[in-house]
């Protein structure tokens, strides 16, 4: 294309990049618009009716193709319940010794649909119920009512013969009824062993319906416009209009088709009707727009033409303009967010929600950060359930000495008739076997740690007779709170050293309150003071190193301290926790240093650590 202008030669291609954007512009959309525009003025409103008739039925098959795809997908997923070998040995099983067992295959199968059915990408998924053999399993997202081993969902229990296939019902059809309130299919499929060739129970998947509506809304744009679902009986089972949903369209015996569409007029008002059937699940699928709505559109199209000329020019600047900035202004705050992330701060929010592929980007962005955030969060709670562990595991490698040890002077003195002492060190044991195995409480009150240490000591004492003495100070603290287990591994370790060097050994437990709770410096301070052999001061200084270390690996000498250091520290803080005093051939002073805590903030802090 060339222009001549004064014996001069203006060849397209010899323009700048912004003039030819803008030449292009023109031709292709302003000249195309305006000719269309008049055009389909004349033409949109004689033939608004024909239209629809010809291209809305064949949208609504699509629709309800596209629903139809989605629920086969859907009732796909009772499969993957054999991907699980554990589940399937759940599912064989018929009876049950005792209700721990049922009670632990409940929680295995319940954590096992939950991770599988409602934590993957099944967001439609509202929940999972398993009926097999008198018990019921389930998972799901909310609340729920009407579902239970007393009454399942009856009559499709788990004895229905389905021959292999998946059967759909509606949520009417049921007394099931969540939380939300909102409506959702059952997809029920029967579980068959196809090794032992017998059933293993129902399988029942409650879906929303709430995936029809992004099928739905990619068809009409109208807001005006009403979509729904319902039965060969009239019962509406889905409605864009929520309120509609459960009732009866009373009009479907008066439609003079059930394929295709027309106009219907009622109360002066006419209205354009479309609808399909599915020709596998047999619904009817309507779209019904008003007619007046669908006229209105022309009236803007013409007033859009008026002005199209006049605006268009300056529209075009001021969109390349803003456009320019829509994309360079997000790019440059994510810049910005990236590097405040780079220095450890991830409460950020670049405030980008569209759908191209900046606001893609920004999305990938934010989901990486909370990625970020959940493994750091999960790698805290991994390191805590670590310290848990080792606590039990100490707990297992210090009852069986110990018991060993304590059954064995009570077997000594079976033999030599002193009853009196039996006794009392069968009633010690128990005690403290209770206190160990049946409190599952992180914390303990003082009063309670203090008792199970005296106990410890009294049947050491039964033990070692005059060789141990010991003494424990009380000043009222005994109503606050302690995590629990922490003294008697320290108390153990002194007895351990202090018996191999000393004839006699003297341990002093004072329990010392600083301040209230709430205050600023409140504390409470547990003091274990021996006299035996003390602690080398270069052996003094390793321990002092190895107790600012997490505890990764197991060791005989130390691994008690270590052990309680790490709980204290993961349970109340980094400024909590063991101090060691020690002179080489004097004793030794541990000092654990905790908060002052009553019932409330135990309560706070143990629920804050699960």
């Amino acid at each position: 294309m060339n222009m001549i202008f004064k014996g001069r030669n203006f060849r397209f291609r010899d323009f700048s990049l912004s003039i030819k954007l803008i030449i292009v512009y023109i031709v292709l959309t302003v000249i195309p618009i305006s000719v269309l525009g008049v055009i389909a003025y004349r033409q949109y409103t004689t033939s608004i009716v024909e239209q629809i008739g010809e291209y809305m039925p064949r949208f609504l098959d699509q629709a309800n193709l596209m629903i139809e795809q989605r629920i086969d997908q859907l009732t796909s997923l009772p499969e993957q319940l054999f991907n699980s070998g554990e589940a399937v040995r759940i599912l064989r099983k018929g009876s049950y010794q005792s209700s721990s067992d049922l009670n632990n295959d409940k929680y295995v199968m319940n954590n096992y649909l939950s991770a599988t059915y409602l934590e993957r990408s099944n967001p439609d998924v509202l929940g999972v119920f398993i009926y097999s053999k008198n018990r019921l399993f389930s998972a799901a997202r909310m609340d729920f009512s009407g579902m239970n081993e007393d009454s399942p969902l009856i009559p499709y229990g788990q004895d229905l013969d389905f021959r292999g296939k998946v059967k759909m019902l509606l949520s009417t059809d049921f007394s099931l009824k969540f939380q939300s309130g909102e409506p959702f299919l059952i997809i029920m499929k029967e579980i068959g062993d196809v090794e032992n060739r017998t059933d293993l129970g129902t399988m029942f998947i409650a879906v929303k319906l709430s995936f029809i509506d992004d099928v739905l809304l990619g068809f009409e744009k109208n807001e005006n416009a009403v979509f729904w679902l319902m039965n060969d009986q009239g019962e509406i089972f889905y409605n864009t209009d929520r309120k509609l949903i459960g009732t009866f369209d009373r009009d479907l015996k008066k439609y003079p088709i059930l394929e295709g569409s027309f106009l219907q007029t009622l109360a002066e008002e006419s209205t354009i009707m479309s609808i399909s059937r599915s020709p596998s699940y047999k619904w009817l699928l309507v779209h019904s727009t008003r007619l007046q709505d669908m006229t209105r559109r022309s009236e803007l199209v013409w007033k859009v033409t008026k002005y199209l000329y006049v605006g268009l020019a300056i529209i075009t600047i001021v969109i390349s303009i803003l456009f320019s900035l829509r994309v360079t202004r997000p790019l440059e705050k994510l810049s910005r967010l990236m590097r405040e992330v780079e220095q450890g701060h991830f409460n950020v929010d670049p405030g980008i929600h569209t759908k191209d592929e900046v606001g893609m980007l920004a999305s990938s962005f934010i989901s990486m950060v909370t990625t970020i955030q959940d493994l750091i969060q999960r790698n805290v709670q991994i390191e805590l359930s670590q310290k848990e562990a080792e606590l039990y595991a100490l707990q297992s490698q210090i009852n069986p000495h110990f018991m060993y040890n304590t059954l064995e002077m009570i077997s000594m003195a079976v033999e030599e008739g002193e009853r009196e002492n039996v006794v009392k060190m069968v009633a010690l044991l128990g005690r403290m076997l209770r206190f160990s195995v049946s409190n599952k409480a992180r914390f303990v009150p003082i009063g309670e740690e203090i008792a199970h240490v005296r106990d410890y000591l009294t049947i050491q004492n039964f033990r070692f007779e005059d060789r141990l003495s010991f003494e424990i100070i009380e000043k009222g603290e005994v109503g606050l709170y302690t995590p629990k287990f922490i003294l008697q591994p320290l108390v153990e370790n002194a007895i351990k050293y202090g018996m191999e060097t000393r004839q006699q050994l003297h341990i002093r437990i004072e329990i010392i309150k600083t301040g209230e709770w709430g205050d600023v410096g409140a504390n409470t301070e547990f003091r274990i003071i021996d006299n035996g052999p003390g602690i080398p001061e270069d052996k003094l200084e390793e321990l002092h190193r190895q107790l600012k270390q997490s505890v990764t690996e197991r060791k005989d000498s130390g691994f008690g301290l270590k052990n309680v250091h790490a709980r204290i520290q993961f349970m109340l803080g980094k400024e909590y926790g063991l101090r060691l005093e020690s002179q080489y051939g004097q004793g030794t002073n541990i000092i654990v240093h905790i908060p002052v805590l009553d019932l409330n903030s135990a309560y706070i802090l143990s629920e804050g650590k699960k």
